[in-house]
Order: C-alpha cells, then structure tokens, then sequence
C-alpha cells in the first residue's frame, strides 16, 4: 500500500488528465484507512496540496464505526485517529460517527455522551483502565486538549435516517461552499439549537 501510494504521488499527471476541469464538479476519493499513511508520509498532504493548486475545495470527512466507539478508551483512541488526521492534513474536517443503524437501542443511548462530549467527566465515570496510575497524566492532558479547544466533534450517520444523511451532507458542503454562486448554505445545526436536534435523533430511534 505505501508503495501504491508513492507510485501515485509521483504521478499526478494522470490524475490531473483524469479529473479534467468541470465546473460545479464534485469528486469523492476514498482514502486508504491505514493511519500509518496520514502519520507516517507525506503522499496525503502532497494530494491535498497538489488538488488545491488545481483551484479544487478540499474538505476531509474522517469517518469511524461507531461500534468502535462505545467505550470511553476506544472513543479517545478515536478522537486521536481524528486529530492526527486533522493536523497532518492542515484542511476542514468533519468527523463522522459511522453504522448508527447498526448499534441497538442501548448503545444508542450510551453513544450519545460522545457527540458532544465532556471529557473532564469521562475520566471520571470510565473504567480503571482510564485510571491507570501509569498513564493518569497522559489521559488527562489528551482529554484536556480535546475539551478545552472543542477540537474533534462528532456526527452521527444513520444509512437508514434521510434527516442524518442530509446533515453529513450539509455540512461538507458549507465547508467547501459547494455551490455557493447559486446558493449560500449552511449546516443545519447553525439554524436549530445543535443539541436538541441530537436528542430528537436519539429520541426517535429509542422510540421505534
């Protein structure tokens, strides 16, 4: 894969020819998961570099299973995966929590703190394996950092929920104003309070 992915960066002749120059064009390109690509070489953040010197708005959209996520240890190792994404890339990045349809009503319920969570208040409530007396000041300081800058949020995607799927949407295209000589855009959350619109997610699916 790193081999892949070298070869690719010293070739973007082709993916320029391949691209071309359509206006109102909107391109996906699913990015290996391997964090080792984003951490450990620069063939990303040259992708990134050479698609904005091509005048394209580039927005990264992280996506986690929620599954993984429904443990406070798991979550911060999420929110970590996210950051060094964020920070290699230096581009807007919405952070999604994935398969929200595939959770049960319980981990629903659970997986909810960690939409907008305290993370001062994780440490707390979490299991000894946060509390270890060996890592005590490390987590704390990661959850600091997360907590005081509101660096990493998360939304949820439900394949099953149009109302989810419009969201996600909506805010990767205000972020790179998709559109925007037609039409100015903005997330949804920005016109409803972001919090009650989380819990009337939650609430429908406790529901059903």
């Amino acid at each position: 894969l790193v081999f892949c992915m070298e070869y690719f960066a010293n070739n973007f002749n082709w993916l320029e020819e391949s691209l071309g120059h359509v206006e109102d064009d909107y391109i996906l390109f699913d990015c290996p998961g391997q964090i080792e690509l984003y951490t450990h070489l620069p063939v990303m953040k040259q992708l990134v570099e050479q698609l904005q010197q091509w005048e394209f708005r580039v927005c990264g959209v992280f996506l986690v299973d929620s599954q993984f996520m429904v443990e406070s240890f798991k979550f911060i190792s999420g929110i970590l995966a996210a950051l060094s994404a964020m920070i290699s890339l230096e581009i807007p990045q919405i952070n999604i929590m994935t398969k929200m349809d595939l959770l049960s009503k319980k981990a629903k319920k659970e997986i909810e703190k960690y939409l907008d969570p305290d993370m001062y208040s994780m440490i707390e409530d979490s299991s000894n394996i946060l509390k270890s007396k060996m890592f005590k000041k490390l987590t704390k300081s990661i959850c600091g950092l997360t907590d005081d800058y509101g660096m990493v949020r998360f939304l949820p995607f439900d394949r099953s929920d149009e109302e989810s799927i419009n969201i996600v949407l909506q805010h990767i295209d205000f972020t790179i104003q998709y559109g925007e000589d037609l039409e100015f855009k903005e997330p949804k959350e920005c016109e409803e309070d972001k919090s009650a619109l989380v819990d009337e997610y939650f609430q429908d699916h406790v529901n059903e």
